[in-house]
């Protein structure tokens, strides 16, 4: 067991922090920030939240999912330009306090905490339902997420490449399980075994209702289920501060978003609902289940069972990563408590990662006492806060871009194609997303969230100002121009 030993960064909160000079220790290798990335986009919304969707929109929602990840494409490459431009650990807060102004980065900053907090109770939460497959229920549910909290709480704090090693491994086996059901339905389809072989044929896609069976505007209510399930993609960008060779290995990370989402995302629906019709899938059960079910596969349950534990507690683990630097970067800035600044001798940022994984043990409490529609409603704002990070990611490439071309600032190595319309296009989309959501009375809560959550961020930078008004962390500071 390594000791915990303390080193408080000597800075003066209110300095921009880069890579080492942030104290953190670039120990993230390209295998592990390539699988960080792929991990990134594959999680629960896929593996069970892709029932509801198939049951609302049918085949078109493969049509969905292409055209979102266009627009996480487009997302990402903005981030990579404004990483090649400064990477940092902490990015979004970093690049909206430089771009837009100082109570942009703490309301980025501290938004993005809170979705990460909110993201992870609901997963601990989640992975320890999913144990009672095993168990059934001999074992309190609040014990599995005690425990789960603890070990990934443990393997944060002792060092950044035990958590690359956790989330690569996650990872792998969520890109295994998936490979493998493409691999199988490509089977059935071509050679026709299994008790699915009498059913399956491309041209489910397009028979029983045709593509879009309930027409194109429940295939737009669909966009809030699918914006969810990317969500988290872009945590490659705060890794920037650690890695090894960001200059190569964020670059490459970002350029395969495109076939990750056309094989995980958009080849695996092709897949499924080629060898089971769409008709046979409805919310709350997952539709890899439902697909090894109806192929004669009874160990598929438990397999993707397994699958589904692994995404939450990958979910978790991510969590608990972003949540202390985040915490880090707002106290570096000024705009958090100082002792957030504190690192482990292994360069992890031990209060803040503390601080947070005790609020999630404080909503897995919650979860267990009241699993009623408060704690759902807390959870329908993780969607609305994970996008603010994709709005402000867009909105700093947008102006970053504006100020490079007229010389202010140097060029990045790593251009976004397109921009700054391919920006423009995803901000609206995003939008749009955001009417469906005020729209669906499901997910109207979290909508009614953002203006308090707004009011909290606004009321509390007012109060932090007034008490050091001359500060560097309530004042905008025009970074001089670098060399490239």
């Amino acid at each position: 067991m390594t000791s915990v030993q303390v080193e408080q960064d000597d800075r003066t909160p209110g300095e921009g922090a880069q890579g080492e000079g942030e104290g953190y220790h670039r120990a993230l290798g390209a295998r592990q920030i390539q699988m960080i990335a792929i991990g990134g986009a594959i999680g629960t919304g896929l593996f069970m939240g892709a029932g509801k969707a198939i049951s609302k929109a049918g085949p078109s929602l493969i049509l969905a999912y292409a055209i979102a990840g266009l627009v996480i494409f487009f997302i990402m490459r903005a981030l990579g330009e404004l990483l090649m431009y400064r990477p940092v650990s902490g990015s979004f807060s970093d690049y909206a306090r430089e771009f837009l102004g100082p109570f942009w980065g703490y309301a980025t900053g501290w938004t993005y905490w809170l979705f990460w907090v909110v993201t992870g109770i609901v997963e601990v939460t989640a992975a320890a339902k999913y144990m009672s497959y095993w168990t059934h229920d001999s074992f309190p549910q609040w014990a599995y997420a005690l425990i789960f909290t603890v070990i990934l709480y443990l393997a944060n704090l002792i060092s950044v490449k035990l958590f690359g090693e956790l989330e690569f491994w996650f990872s792998m086996v969520k890109v295994t399980a998936i490979v493998g059901m493409i691999l199988i339905c490509a089977g059935i389809l071509t050679i026709g075994f299994s008790d699915a072989a009498d059913t399956a044929s491309v041209s489910n896609l397009w028979n029983n209702g045709g593509f879009f069976p309930h027409g194109i505007g429940e295939t737009l209510m669909t966009l809030q289920i699918v914006m969810f399930a990317f969500l988290a993609v872009e945590l490659v960008g705060v890794t920037a501060g650690e890695s090894k060779d960001p200059e190569k290995t964020l670059p490459k990370a970002i350029n395969t978003v495109p076939w990750r989402i056309a094989v995980f995302y958009v080849g695996a629906l092709i897949m499924i609902m080629s060898v089971i019709p769409w008709s046979n899938f409805k919310a709350g059960e997952s539709p890899f289940v439902l697909a090894f079910e109806k192929m004669g596969l009874g160990i598929g349950a438990a397999i993707v069972n397994f699958v589904v534990l692994t995404a939450a507690l990958s979910s978790c683990n991510s969590g608990m990563y972003s949540t202390g630097r985040m915490l880090r970067d707002l106290a570096l800035n000024g705009q958090g408590p100082k002792f957030f600044t504190k690192l482990t001798k292994s360069g992890t940022p031990l209060v803040g990662t503390t601080f947070s994984a005790a609020l999630m043990l404080v909503g897995v409490w919650i979860n267990y006492v009241a699993p009623g529609k408060a704690f759902d409603y807390v959870v329908s704002f993780a969607t609305i806060s994970g996008m603010w990070a994709w709005i402000m990611i867009l909105v700093c490439q947008i102006r970053y871009r504006a100020r490079a071309d007229r010389g202010e600032l140097p060029q990045s190595p790593f251009r976004a194609p397109g921009a700054p319309w391919t920006s423009w296009f995803a901000l609206l989309f995003i939008g749009m997303v955001i009417v469906m959501m005020g729209v669906d009375k499901d997910s109207r809560v979290s909508l009614y969230c953002a203006p308090l959550w707004g009011l909290i961020l606004g009321v509390s930078y007012l109060v932090l100002k007034k008490r050091n008004p001359s500060g560097a962390a309530f004042n905008k500071v025009e970074k001089a121009s670098q060399s490239a």
